[in-house]
């Protein structure tokens, strides 16, 4: 069952995240299971809303391919995340790919 999971990051800046997306590469080699991922950034740090096909999915990517990079990027603490079941999913006509 998909999933939604929610997650502030305290801290975490738009440069720091950059690294990070730049290290992982999730947009060229999307992770298995990722489905949608949304970020934006308030005066507490980042904030992300992804869909994945199961929690699992999303710990395997974290462990394997999201920590390294976090580590690297000189990321401290730990996200506050939340995972709930997905009711439903819309993507507007026309809408694709990363912006």
């Amino acid at each position: 069952m998909a999933v939604v999971m929610s997650m502030s990051w305290a801290g975490v800046s738009p440069e720091q995240y950059e690294t990070v997306r730049e290290a992982v590469r999730w947009e060229e080699v999307a992770p298995v299971g990722g489905q949608v991922h949304v970020a934006w950034f308030d005066d507490h740090g980042l904030h992300v809303i992804d869909v994945w096909e199961s929690e699992e999915a999303f710990q395997t990517f974290f462990a394997e391919r999201l920590a390294p990079a976090v580590e690297k990027a000189g990321i401290t603490g730990a996200p506050e995340s939340d995972f709930a079941p997905l009711h439903r999913r819309f993507i507007a006509p026309g809408v694709s790919g990363a912006a």
